[in-house]
């Protein structure tokens, strides 16, 4: 078993394996950063565009308080003007006034003015929620990277000490145990995304 620990074949072969380990996990580290970003990126502008959206529908929600109170101002007195006022409603006012002309201001009304600010804000927490998942992946493919890097550093200082020297075997057992503590790590606790 020394000599196994200990053989040049041995060693070269674990360098190789960790150092191909090492970088192929942080390239991948790299690219869940990337992908991260990218959903933050894409949440932040729908967070935005539902605001903006959310602005504009209470700009909407108020034109509409005005065009009621005009219309409610001058239905029987005036009715060619209160048609004007009514004419102006909001799809949503206009849905909800015929279909209960004494109580416009409902959930449903509502609902309907703010749906696009709604539907923004809830992709915008999709995207945080997919960001927030590659960046766990890329903190676990960091770890990974880590102990990949300490397994080769170790394999690295074996191979250069004197094949008859217990440290060399010490070292390599490490180096050993990073390849395995590293490839479990990569295989059961780095999550996927999607």
């Amino acid at each position: 078993m020394k000599k196994f620990f200990a053989n040049e074949i041995f060693l070269g072969t674990m360098i190789a394996i960790l150092s191909v380990f090492t970088a192929y996990s942080s390239y991948l580290g790299a690219m869940s950063d990337s992908e991260q970003n990218k959903y933050e990126i894409l949440g932040m502008q729908q967070l935005n565009d539902g605001n903006a959206e959310y602005l504009r529908a209470n700009q909407d929600i108020t034109q509409d308080y005005n065009y009621f109170d005009n219309w409610y101002l001058n239905v029987d007195e005036r009715p060619e003007i209160a048609e004007y006022y009514q004419f102006n409603f909001s799809e949503a006012l206009t849905a909800a006034f015929e279909s209960e002309p004494d109580v416009v201001w409902t959930d449903e009304y509502y609902d309907e003015m703010y749906a696009d600010a709604t539907a923004l804000w809830d992709e915008s927490d999709i995207n945080f929620d997919t960001a927030s998942q590659w960046d766990e992946r890329g903190d676990q493919l960091q770890l990974v990277m880590l102990i990949m890097a300490l397994g080769l550093a170790f394999v690295a200082w074996a191979s250069l000490l004197g094949a008859e020297n217990n440290m060399r075997v010490l070292f390599s057992i490490f180096g050993t145990l990073s390849l395995i503590a590293g490839i479990t790590i990569f295989l059961v606790l780095v999550p996927t995304v999607g």
